[in-house]
């Protein structure tokens, strides 16, 4: 095994037009939550698509020396959160 076998999946990089995700500070909405996709954590921004309460939404995980901030997409229904996903994978948001 190789140090690839353990990376994930990585956003591309954005393209012109991107839409901006309004990202909001996290908060415990939940009691519970999923996450269900991840983007690779091996640079120092990743992502999480999470599943709560009948919703979902994306995680945004800022590493730097002062430690992690934490952000949130809007909390949307589980298909519309999984469109938000695959735009932001494919460059077409962030």
């Amino acid at each position: 095994m190789s140090v690839e076998d353990f990376h994930s999946e990585h956003p591309e990089p954005l393209k012109d037009g991107h839409t901006k995700i309004t990202w909001s500070p996290s908060t415990n909405r939940a009691v519970s939550i999923r996450v269900r996709r991840h983007t690779c954590g091996c640079v120092p921004t990743s992502y999480e698509l999470c599943a709560a309460a009948g919703l979902a939404f994306i995680r945004r995980i800022v590493r730097s020396s002062a430690g992690a901030h934490v952000s949130e997409s809007p909390w949307l229904p589980r298909a519309e959160a999984d469109k938000l996903w695959t735009a932001l994978l494919e460059g077409w948001a962030r």
